[in-house]
């Protein structure tokens, strides 16, 4: 009875840890919509920076550019997601999330 308990119980861990994102996954999926607006669409899948747009302003072709973010440091990440700047939106992010999205782009 003892074995088949502690048996059992192995199985539930193991079970249990499937179940759970890894730290790079919860990152990626904080990424890919992190409070309905997806970062990506904008700054690139890996955080390289995209055109957001193209369009006419009196007459003239402009471009929105999303700049590069996955090649600046913690501190001016942080800052960006927590202030409002142009289409940047704020999210509302709490610290672990924030680190978990830079974590994400940061790795290889």
């Amino acid at each position: 009875m003892k074995k088949k308990l502690i048996l059992l119980l192995a199985i539930s861990l193991t079970n249990a840890d499937e179940g759970m994102l890894s730290e790079n996954q919860y990152g990626k999926n904080l990424y890919e919509n992190p409070r309905g607006i997806a970062c990506n669409k904008c700054h690139g899948n890996k955080g390289e920076g995209d055109v957001i747009a193209r369009y006419k302003h009196k007459g003239i072709e402009k471009t929105l550019f999303a700049p590069r973010i996955n090649n600046i440091e913690f501190s001016a990440f942080a800052k960006a997601l927590h202030t409002q700047k142009g289409v940047m939106p704020i999210y509302f992010l709490t610290d672990e999330e924030i680190t978990a999205i830079y974590m994400y782009l940061y790795r290889p």
